[in-house]
C-alpha cells in the first residue's frame, strides 16, 4: 500500500527514513603562507555524521521541553506528517501536552474545544471557525494532527490573532486601531531585534504589492503575528503549569528564534527546541535546534468540479462564473449563473460548503450536484447533475 493510501496516523508512522541533525557551527580554514586565502572556502558547514538519529531519537530528547516548536510550509505533507509524530511520540510518553496552531485564529477556540470534546464532527468545527475562509489550505494537511488530538483528548489551542485585525493594521498600522481592537492585541510588542527587522524587509521587498504597500504597517502585522502567538501560547502555559505544548507554525514564525520562540521566552522562560525542515535550506548554526530531511510525500489528488466561483453573488448556493478545462461541470450540463446548491449530501451555501462537500472525494467519481438556474420568465429551475470529478 502506498503511503498517501494509508490511514492518516500509519502515514506518519512510515516516515522511518527521517533523520534529526543537530546543527553545527561553521569554522574557518587557514591557509598559512600558501597564498591562498582568497580561494579557501571559510563557510564550510561540518556534520557530524556519527550524530544522525531517527525521529525516534529525537522524541527522547525533545521530551525535557517545556515548548517544542515544529515548523512546516503549510502545503508540504511531510511536515504535518512529521509534527504529528513528535506530538504522538510525546503523548506516548504520558507527557501531558497541548497542540498550539498558528491557523486557528483565537475568538474560535470555543468550537475547537468542542470538536476535541466530541461534541460537534470535523464539517461543523470548519464551518465555526470558518476554516476555509481564513485558511484555505487543504483540510487534509492537517486532518491527521487533530483527529489525533480528539481521539486522545489533547487540547488544540488557537494562537493566532484574528485576521479582521491584522489586515487593519496592513491598511493603517496599529495606530488605526480602536481602543477595543488595541484590547485585543498584546500590551507588549518587541520592536528592537534588528535582526528580526532585516528578516521581515527581505520578505517584503520580494512581495508582489511592496511597491503599493507600507513596510511598517507590513512589520506591525509580522509583529502581531509573532506577539499574539507567543502571549496566547505562554497564557496556556502559565494557567496549566503540569502541561508541555507542541508548537506548529509556519518556519518563518521559528527560525533563528526571532518570532515566536524568543517572544514566549521573554513572557515565560522554559526549556524549549526548534525543529525545522532541513531540505531546500542551507545549514546555518542558528536557524533550529534539529533539522529533519523527510523524503517527499504527496496528498492523493483531490476532485474538482471545474468550476470558478462567484463567493459575492447574493441569493441561494453558490454562483458559478466560469469553467476551467476539461470541467466535468460543464461536461455535466451546468451553465454559467447557475447557481450550486447542493454537492452529494451537503446543502450549499458558501465556497466552503463545498470545500466541506469534495473533502475526501478523487478524480473520476462521479458527485451528484443541484443548481438552480435562473429564467427570464418564470421561476428558477432546479437541476439534478452527475458530475465526473477531475
Amino acid at each position: 500500500m502506498s503511503v498517501a493510501n494509508r490511514p492518516p496516523l500509519s502515514a506518519a508512522l512510515c516516515l522511518s527514513l527521517l533523520f534529526a541533525v543537530p546543527v553545527a557551527g561553521a569554522s574557518g580554514l587557514r591557509s598559512g603562507d600558501t597564498g591562498m586565502d582568497e580561494i579557501l572556502n571559510t563557510e564550510t558547514a561540518v556534520v557530524d555524521l556519527s550524530a544522525l538519529s531517527g525521529l525516534d531519537g529525537l522524541v527522547e530528547t525533545l521530551a525535557s521541553k517545556r515548548v517544542v516548536y515544529v515548523g512546516e510550509s503549510h502545503d508540504r505533507y511531510e511536515d504535518h506528517l512529521n509534527q504529528l509524530s513528535v506530538i504522538r511520540g510525546l503523548h506516548e510518553k504520558d507527557i501531558p501536552l497541548a497542540i498550539g496552531m498558528e491557523f486557528f485564529q483565537q475568538p474560535f477556540q470555543p468550537h475547537i474545544d468542542a470538536f476535541i470534546a466530541g461534541e460537534i464532527g470535523e464539517k461543523e468545527m470548519l464551518r465555526r471557525t470558518d476554516y476555509f475562509e481564513r485558511w484555505r489550505y487543504d483540510y487534509r494537511l492537517y486532518r491527521p494532527i487533530l483527529r489525533y488530538a480528539r481521539d486522545h483528548g489533547i487540547p488544540v489551542i488557537a494562537l493566532n490573532i484574528e485576521r479582521e485585525i491584522t489586515e487593519k493594521v496592513g491598511d493603517g498600522g496599529i495606530a488605526s486601531l480602536s481602543e477595543e481592537e488595541r484590547a485585543r492585541i498584546p500590551a507588549e510588542i518587541d520592536r528592537d531585534d534588528e535582526a528580526y527587522r532585516d528578516r521581515v524587509k527581505a520578505v517584503f521587498d520580494h512581495h508582489p504589492a511592496a511597491g503599493e504597500k507600507n513596510f511598517e504597517h507590513f512589520l506591525e502585522v509580522q509583529l502581531l503575528w509573532d506577539e499574539g502567538m507567543a502571549e496566547r501560547a505562554a497564557e496556556y502555559l502559565k494557567a496549566h503549569p503540569g502541561v508541555s505544548m507542541v508548537i506548529l507554525a509556519g518556519s518563518g514564525h521559528l527560525e533563528y528564534g526571532q518570532g515566536i520562540p524568543n517572544r514566549l521566552a521573554r513572557r515565560l522562560p522554559v526549556e524549549s527546541a526548534i525543529v525545522l525542515n532541513g531540505t531546500m535550506r542551507s545549514l546555518e548554526p542558528d536557524v533550529a535546534d534539529y533539522l529533519l530531511y523527510p523524503r517527499r510525500v504527496e496528498l492523493p489528488a483531490s476532485g474538482l468540479l471545474g468550476v470558478f466561483l462567484d463567493t459575492e453573488a447574493e441569493g441561494d448556493g453558490v454562483a458559478v462564473q466560469g469553467f476551467s478545462e476539461g470541467s466535468g461541470a460543464k461536461s455535466a450540463g451546468m451553465e454559467e449563473n447557475d447557481r450550486i446548491v447542493k454537492v452529494g449530501d451537503e446543502q450549499i451555501q458558501s465556497y466552503a460548503d463545498i470545500r466541506i462537500a469534495l473533502i475526501g472525494s478523487r478524480p473520476g467519481q462521479k458527485m451528484p450536484v443541484e443548481v438552480l438556474r435562473s429564467h427570464l420568465i418564470g421561476a428558477d429551475e432546479r437541476l439534478s447533475l452527475e458530475v465526473e470529478l477531475h
